[in-house]
């Protein structure tokens, strides 16, 4: 039987946790041979919360009722012998539904009322507020106290039409996707605006995030689900009915929360669920793929998906083959066939990302290193020089080799101005990046946006609001790209006229690479506009809707300025970095001349003896260059062992 997604999750942990046992080995290496400057360390630092932290996260998205929650039952939590979310007859999650696992926090469910939706702040905002949150103890060890625990997913309230409105649920001008009416003029709605399950699952320990999103109602209110959440998911799986095929409403909820703009489809896995109806009993097993095939052929044409991207499954079986260990159930619910495709395109995709952006930092984590370890070498083949020239000589010359080499000392401390006003003018240009990426410029972008959005009435004009809005977006960006370019170029000035004048092998660091955040801020924007569209046209009229929005899109443009910060500060600590190794390096390079000149005026026979102990020092540097290339080496190969990928990241050499 082939692996399932839960089995190559946990390689892709034992690869990820193999990685970080080879980046510890290496670090303590590193410190045996002092080696760790602030540089290092903060690559270091970020490769392992690199690793470490990575999360994987898989949205289900689905109308009601097509059986998503218990694609997920079978899925992740058929080890617990029975259904864990709610997901039967009459009783299915109701709310969007994050599931995760964070070891700072009990296990829990921590549900947000669904009144705080006529409040203006973001589902984000709402997350650093834990007392506005219900929360309840969840028993991760007794399968039936967790399920009963997580039935509040369920939960609905009956509110009157204008309260349905006001929370994002009914439309005046859309009544035929309205939820219905009952005999009292009340409107079903959910009690839970979003919710969040923190268990000690193996799948979840490991990183794993699902988000469970239901309903076309459910994501249209949430614009955080649409423009955030769902887009920066690893993998979509839009789960539809095999006996229905794309209904109007399943349609909308493609074309509006899972197409992009570049019509890319790689990451969205299509599921016909519910097979199990079509296996008619007066039907022949050839006449009922037959029909399962057409639906499949069917779906993949109208969601313009390629039909390998479409899976025919029936969860429910499969959940009870997983439970009754029946391998022919599980063979005819197809199950596999999905898990397989998520092991693939999900893992294996995910992990070549990882694998390009942790080999890069670990290549500049070499050159860092090696630049130290050649300086070294350096320093002490120059004092072997230096010292073999002294061979023969009487006291008074090594007298004067003593006063020369303390007065190129003082010389180098007097002109520690020049390296001063190097890291002032580089301090100066970091802070003006700081103002234009700080808090206060994304504000001010804000309310000028939300002023706009605003306006009375239908917002015909959002998309070029919008459109405004990003292009002084952009030109912020532009101009953090200006200042980076200057201090690039004032630094190689720098590092050139230092590399003459006190023989130091400083080299600019490479600097943030723009290009990257520019395609980021087009995604967001392309995010937004397309939720911006005709389907959207009413809620946009609400102002407390647009208010959430707006939070919406500040809470991106934060984590998009926080990368981009992190970027600029790491570039600026390798500068810095380089100038305070070298100049520790040169001092102690002083340092040993001068204790060498002294030892050899105190000992007759003590030249023969430095120059043999320096050689040592020389052999043992050499050595540790090619220490360090083999500990480069072996992480790296780390990278290689993961299943089902095969990388081959460069080696350079020091």
């Amino acid at each position: 039987m082939q692996s399932s997604f839960n089995e190559q999750f946990q390689q892709h942990e034992s690869w990820r946790h193999g990685f970080v046992l080879r980046l510890k080995l290496l670090v303590e290496w590193l410190k045996d041979q002092d080696l760790l400057d602030a540089a290092i360390e903060e690559r270091l630092k970020r490769l392992d919360q690199r690793v470490k932290t990575d999360k994987v996260m898989v949205a289900f998205v689905a109308e009601f009722s097509r059986g998503k929650s218990e694609l997920i039952n079978a899925i992740f939590f058929s080890t617990y012998g029975r259904r864990i979310m709610p997901a039967s007859a009459g009783r299915t999650t109701m709310c969007p539904t994050e599931m995760s696992f964070d070891a700072n926090v009990p296990p829990c469910l921590r549900l947000l009322p669904i009144e705080t939706r006529l409040e203006s702040q973001s589902l984000m905002e709402w997350r650093m507020v834990p007392e506005k949150w219900t929360q309840f103890e969840l028993n991760v060890n007794d399968p039936d106290k967790l399920a009963h625990a997580l039935e509040p997913l369920a939960q609905t309230r009956r509110v009157t039409q204008d309260e349905a409105h006001a929370l994002g649920f009914w439309h005046k001008q859309s009544l035929d996707d309205n939820p219905l009416v009952d005999a009292q003029g009340l409107v079903e709605v959910p009690r839970w605006r979003h919710a969040l399950i923190n268990i000690e699952h193996p799948l979840l320990k490991d990183g794993l995030v699902i988000l469970d999103t239901p309903g076309l109602n459910a994501i249209g209110a949430e614009p955080e689900l649409t423009v955030s959440l769902i887009p920066q998911a690893h993998a979509a799986v839009f789960v539809l009915g095999a006996d229905t095929g794309v209904t109007k409403s399943d349609l909308s909820i493609w074309r509006e929360n899972l197409v992009s703009e570049t019509g890319d489809t790689d990451t969205r896995l299509v599921v016909l669920n519910k097979i199990d109806a079509l296996w008619d009993p007066l039907s022949s097993p050839v006449q009922i793929q037959a029909q399962i095939e057409r639906q499949c052929n069917n779906t993949a044409e109208i969601l313009a998906v390629p039909r390998s991207h479409v899976f025919a499954v029936s969860a429910q079986k499969g959940l009870v083959a997983k439970v009754t260990n029946d391998a022919d159930l599980l063979k005819a619910s197809c199950l596999i066939d999905l898990e397989q495709a998520l092991a693939e395109r999900i893992m294996a995709q995910r992990q070549k990302i990882l694998v390009a952006a942790v080999s890069k930092g670990v290549a500049e984590l070499q050159v860092e290193a090696g630049r130290m370890l050649h300086i070294r070498r350096r320093d002490l083949t120059e004092q072997m020089q230096e010292l073999k020239s002294l061979m023969g000589k009487n006291a008074t010359v090594i007298r004067h080799m003593r006063i020369r080499i303390s007065r190129e000392q003082t010389e180098f401390d007097m002109g520690g101005a020049k390296i001063h006003a190097v890291r002032s003018v580089h301090l100066k240009l970091l802070r003006d990046i700081f103002r234009l990426l700080g808090a206060t410029s994304l504000r001010h972008e804000m309310a000028q946006l939300k002023l706009t959005l605003k306006q009375k009435g239908l917002k015909l004009g959002i998309k070029r609001a919008y459109g405004e809005t990003f292009e002084r977006l952009r030109e912020n960006l532009r101009q953090v790209q200006t200042l980076t370019q200057e201090i690039q170029a004032m630094l190689s000035a720098s590092f050139r006229q230092l590399n003459a004048e006190y023989g130091f092998s400083l080299q600019s660091p490479i600097e943030p690479k723009m290009f990257d955040f520019f395609i980021e801020l087009d995604r967001v924007e392309q995010g937004h506009l397309q939720y911006l569209g005709v389907g959207n046209a009413f809620r946009l009229a609400q102002p407390e809707f647009t208010d959430r929005l707006v939070r919406a899109l500040a809470t991106q443009l934060r984590v998009l300025r926080h990368t981009l910060l992190g970027a600029v500060e790491l570039w600026s600590k390798s500068a810095a970095a380089q100038l305070d190794v070298q100049l520790r390096e040169r001092h102690r390079n002083f340092a040993r001349r001068i204790e060498a000149i002294d030892r050899i005026q105190q000992a007759a026979g003590g030249l023969k003896e430095r120059c043999a102990e320096i050689d040592g020092q020389i052999y043992v540097s050499g050595q540790n260059e090619q220490k360090l290339l083999e500990q480069i080496r072996l992480l790296l190969k780390a990278l290689e062992v993961s299943p089902g990928i095969k990388t081959e990241p460069e080696l350079s050499t020091i």
